[in-house]
């Protein structure tokens, strides 16, 4: 992918082993804050990765000190002389830009490096796997300006869990990479030095598996993960798994099992 076309971000690939791609915030002068472009360029750059059948994984990092420190202060200015119709569009534009990265067929690994404030924890939030720093600190401050995390809420609420939510909404407070681990929004901490190698070793663990079953996988918990378990459901997950049993991936995967052999995935 050429990063010219980006302003605001880098796009590599390969930097995290085979099959990877990385997505990096490159605004650490304004501690990698969003405005409309980092919102546009984000959304576009996870649309055009999830359609990559040769990305397997998507790192999502970020440059300098802080990981996100929400909406740009610029940004902001704008925004407080807006309509409601202006503010309405702008929000969608944010709400859509979440999504795309949620909705991704390829698994998305955060790599936190340092702080994450207000829509940044909305980031960490779509992402499946989250990598933090032992000394980074989360901080939902949005109540702090008589404002609220709306947009990111739903995908917070289901990362955080609805208790811890109830709290750090409305207190506002920071709380620490520790406790963001025990209440299930980061799943792994490091050292600053160990950052990049459980990065690596997250994504050459989803890099080594079928493809198809990976993006199926991740489909599948969103799909299940608040569905009522009606007949209708357990109907489905038996297609799915019939389905994917009668690919030619699912064929060769089972056929190398029992045979001790590598499949195509891994050659």
């Amino acid at each position: 992918m050429n990063n010219s076309k980006y302003q605001t971000l880098v796009v590599q690939r390969g930097g995290f082993g085979p099959h990877t791609a990385s997505v990096s915030l490159h605004r650490p002068d304004v501690r990698n804050a969003f405005n409309e472009v980092v919102v546009a360029e984000l959304t576009a750059a996870f649309a055009e990765l999830g359609q990559d059948s040769s990305v397997r994984a998507i790192v999502l990092a970020a440059e300098g000190k802080a990981f996100c420190a929400g909406a740009d202060l610029n940004w902001m200015k704008a925004m407080a002389g807006f309509s409601w119709e202006q503010n309405h569009a702008d929000a969608a534009l944010l709400a859509e830009m979440l999504w795309t990265i949620y909705s991704c067929p390829v698994p998305v690994i955060a790599r936190v490096q340092g702080d994450v404030y207000a829509g940044g924890v909305g980031l960490v939030a779509v992402c499946d796997v989250v990598v933090a720093v032992e000394s980074a600190g989360f901080c939902l401050s949005e109540a702090k300006l008589g404002l609220l995390p709306a947009t990111i809420g739903p995908y917070v609420v289901r990362a955080l869990g609805e208790q811890a939510s109830r709290r750090y909404f409305v207190t506002a407070e920071r709380f620490s990479a520790a406790e963001a681990h025990r209440l299930g929004l980061v799943h792994e901490l490091a050292t600053p030095e160990s950052l990049d190698d459980k990065v690596g070793a997250i994504a050459a663990a989803i890099a080594a598996n079928g493809p198809h079953a990976v993006r199926a996988c991740k489909r599948l918990v969103q799909d299940v993960a608040h569905a009522s378990l009606t007949p209708a459901l357990r109907d489905d997950t038996a297609r799915r798994i019939a389905d994917i049993r009668a690919s030619a991936e699912g064929r060769e995967g089972v056929q190398s099992f029992l045979n001790k052999s590598r499949p195509a995935w891994l050659a």
